[in-house]
């Protein structure tokens, strides 16, 4: 029976397909990194334009009008954590 021994291309190759393999792991970590940032400054940036949308309502001195920016402002953010958070879910 003969023995198979590996040419050196062959060597070559599989180095090759080692190098691309971590590679494709790094791009894949590197881009659930970047895909939570995202999420997360999305996260920030909704939340703070809601707060300033309330706060100025509030500035009216108009109690209904500060009572229904204050309710969408709530709404706004429970949406904005549950997208957030359904998206965190996938990126991990």
């Amino acid at each position: 029976m003969t023995t198979q021994t590996k040419t050196p291309a062959a060597n070559s190759v599989e180095a090759v397909a080692e190098r691309l393999t971590e590679l494709n792991e790094q791009a894949v970590a590197n881009g659930r990194k970047a895909g939570a940032a995202y999420v997360t400054s999305y996260e920030k940036a909704v939340i703070a334009l809601v707060d300033s949308y309330e706060k100025a309502a509030s500035a009216t001195r108009l109690d209904w009008v500060s009572t229904v920016a204050t309710a969408q402002a709530d709404f706004t953010r429970e949406v904005t954590k549950a997208y957030t958070g359904a998206a965190r879910e996938l990126v991990a």
